[in-house]
């Protein structure tokens, strides 16, 4: 029996070939150009693998990082909303570099009176300032904020060289700091706490109208600096934007306050019969073995009846924490307190809240239990959570993270009544806070840098997250979200492989796009299994180090046997868009004729053309059409009715999978996803054939606004009527 060959419309396919070795090459010197595709692989934009950051995005058998313990007395005066602290802090070099300096953070001293942050903010006259903006803006108010050093001391007490510049200290060591050394120094400090609704801030506190506070304390003492071998140390200067870079350490923390201030702060508090009473800790006890529901540890009655009071005498909270990069604590008497008990594989963890009265009834009805949820979700896709508990703590304005403990917003009306979108932000900033235990403070990533590294990954697995607590949540985060932003003005966005500081739109450029672009790599470019394996082996090999963008990109490959190098190239290193459509559909039909081009194509290339045995040809011309063409070489199956050359173009820049939905006459519906490689020939377009037994009265790009699509004018056949502003709009909308 001779071979048969299904000649496909000439025009597009086996002709192509011929028609370049036809092509006439003009003559003289042919002008090169450099390679743009968009799948070259990103060795320019990497920084080379070395024994520490490996070409599989594993740490290298050299690798080491710093380690920085201390032993802290911090004492808050509440008369005079005055904090004070005693400070020894331990160094480790454990890199293979001689140290001749220490770098500490101030963050405090981006608020104090001589900050250069409002000198770097472009500043236009209003036409109206309430007094307080006018003495701020003209008359240059001093409100005394910022780090008051008092002294700096070697551990046997000798006064020891320092420099301060704006918000870094530099530790002059009496001597090289060598490889395998550690150095122990003490700092003495105090400063005043700003009102973090008033004065704005990460950390402070909220005055209350009966003469409470509520003290949410962060960045409160002076941090070591992340040194490594590879970048040196970073000791950017802290603008108020981008966050931390920090080493893991051990602490230990007392804390004194007023007697009748309920607390919660990072680590295992020490002393529970110093702080709590009797019926207090026989309440934890039983929240201890609660995984169902939170149990009230300090109930809203009893809080309402602290709260009128004002103690006279103090109380010390001893706190132990070993490897976090940080310390936070909250303190109030106006705390009502409860917790539960969350099972993380096999292990006991607490999940706990402390909220004011103004938090309810939301704060009693959701709060603990999203964040137990949280511990869940996250430790499913990366790594069981270490520690022993999670804390979220109510301060109306805040959304901040740190090891175990975060600040989060989300207050009802006075009257207890909330709308949905009170709710939802709340679920969805305890999420997102309790969600950073894992980026950055475990999976420690340099913040100041590359915000995105925290903020992106975080709010991807808070996608997941949320949907698990809520089906029906919008998270905000998915690509169709990212749309409006991407499809804005080009020079209001910032590519996201940008240093925060000078980041345009910053939300959408460090946690939605990152987020929704992890989102679509794992539902619709790499799919759940393989992303999963591979960002849970990113997490897993991170853990309590300091990974760099490189190491992300190169592990999600390393583990995935996927290229992804055109992904990273697109969507995180340019603001190009996603814009795939339908350039046009032509119907294709059976024939026994072959095109007169293809005739003069036999005759030009007899042998090849001999060698192909019979042919069946496909024209474009109906009056040509013989569907009995087939017949004879499929013994009787039934032979596809209707066959279609779709041109799929690519207005955009970014290259993605092309979603297509078919619709048959009898309404059923197909899908087929080719993926982004289809573009790896021709940028521009490319042609897909598409035969069926029925006729296809319809055809869709991204159905389900996977991809991002900034237009989706162009992504039905037949065209809808309405224009592409409608279009826009309604993705934007849905």
């Amino acid at each position: 029996m001779k071979k048969i060959s299904l000649l496909f419309f000439s025009f597009f396919f086996i002709t192509s070939a011929f028609v370049a070795q036809e092509t006439n090459v003009k003559k003289g010197t042919q002008k090169g150009h450099t390679d743009e595709n968009k799948f070259r692989q990103m060795k320019d934009l990497l920084a080379t693998p070395n024994d520490q950051h490996t070409a599989s995005g594993a740490p290298g058998h050299q690798y080491t990082q710093q380690k920085v313990d201390y032993v802290m007395d911090i004492r808050l005066e509440e008369s005079t909303n005055k904090i004070f602290g005693d400070e020894k802090i331990t160094y480790h070099n454990n890199s293979k570099d001689v140290l001749d300096y220490l770098w500490v953070q101030l963050d405090q001293n981006m608020r104090a009176d001589d900050s250069k942050t409002p000198l770097a903010q472009s500043n236009a006259a209003s036409a109206f300032l309430t007094p307080e903006d006018f003495k701020k803006d003209f008359m240059k108010e001093g409100k005394g904020f910022g780090f008051n050093i008092e002294k700096v001391t070697t551990a046997d007490g000798k006064p020891l060289s320092y420099l301060i510049n704006w918000t870094m200290m530099r530790i002059n060591l009496p001597k090289p700091l060598n490889p395998g050394e550690k150095f122990v120094f003490n700092i003495k400090w105090n400063y005043k706490i700003n009102n973090s609704v008033k004065d704005g801030g990460r950390s402070g506190f909220e005055d209350f109208p009966d003469g409470n506070n509520n003290y949410t304390i962060a960045q409160f003492f002076p941090r070591l600096c992340v040194y490594n071998n590879v970048e040196g140390w970073q000791n950017m200067q802290f603008w108020g934007r981008s966050e931390f870079a920090l080493e893991f350490g051990d602490y230990e923390v007392k804390i004194t306050v007023p007697s009748d201030h309920i607390m919660e702060a990072t680590g295992d508090l020490q002393n529970e019969k110093d702080v709590l009473t009797k019926e207090q800790r026989a309440r934890f006890e039983k929240a201890r073995k609660s995984f169902k529901d939170p149990v009230m540890i300090v109930t809203q009655a009893e809080a309402e009846v602290t709260e009128k009071g004002r103690a006279t005498t103090t109380k010390t909270w001893h706190y132990k924490a070993n490897m976090v990069r940080d310390f936070a604590f909250a303190t109030s008497r106006k705390y009502i307190w409860d917790a539960m008990a969350v099972n993380i594989n096999g292990r006991t963890v607490m999940a706990t809240s402390l909220y004011p009265k103004e938090g309810n009834p939301l704060w009693e009805k959701h709060s603990t239990r999203v964040v137990a949820n949280t511990l869940e979700e996250y430790s499913k896709l990366t790594f069981d959570y270490p520690y022993s508990k999670a804390v979220s703590v109510h301060a109306d304005r805040q959304g901040m993270e740190y090891p175990m403990i975060c600040f989060n917003y989300g207050r009802p009306n006075p009257d207890g009544t909330y709308s949905d979108r009170v709710r939802d932000g709340m679920i969805g900033v305890i999420t997102h806070e309790v969600g950073h235990n894992f980026f950055p403070m475990i999976v420690n990533s340099d913040e100041r840098q590359w915000t995105w590294m925290d903020e992106g990954l975080n709010s991807f697995v808070e996608i997941l997250a949320e949907l698990d607590y809520d089906p029906n949540f919008n998270t905000g985060n998915l690509p169709k979200d990212i749309v409006r932003y991407m499809g804005g003005d080009q020079s209001n966005i910032s590519p996201i492989m940008s240093q925060g500081d000078y980041v345009k739109q910053f939300g959408p450029n460090a946690y939605t796009k990152p987020a929704a672009g992890l989102y679509m790599l794992r539902k619709t470019i790499m799919g759940p299994e393989l992303f999963d394996h591979a960002f849970r082996t990113y997490a897993q090999r991170w853990m309590f180090k300091h990974p760099t963008p490189e190491d992300f990109f190169r592990t999600m490959e390393d583990a995935s046997a996927m290229d992804l190098d055109w992904f990273w190239r697109g969507w995180f290193y340019t603001t190009d868009v996603t814009d795939i459509g339908i350039k046009d559909v032509k119907p294709l039909y059976l024939t026994d004729k072959p095109s007169e081009r293809v005739q003069k194509l036999k005759a030009q290339y007899k042998d090849y053309f001999d060698s192909l045995g019979d042919l069946v040809y496909i024209t474009d011309i109906k009056e040509d059409a013989n569907p009995n063409a087939m017949a004879k070489y499929v013994n009787g199956k039934e032979v596809p009715s209707y066959i279609y050359s779709v041109e799929f173009d690519k207005p955009g820049g970014l290259v993605m999978p092309i979603i297509v939905e078919l619709t048959y006459k009898d309404g059923t519906k197909e899908r087929q996803t080719f993926p982004a490689q289809i573009w790896m020939k021709d940028d521009n377009s490319v042609k897909r054939v598409f035969a069926s037994s029925q006729e296809i009265i319809s055809i869709t790009v991204d159905p389900d606004l996977e991809t991002a699509d900034v237009d989706t004018s162009n992504n039905s056949w037949p065209k809808k009527e309405s224009d592409k502003f409608d279009q826009f709009k309604n993705k934007v909308q849905n």
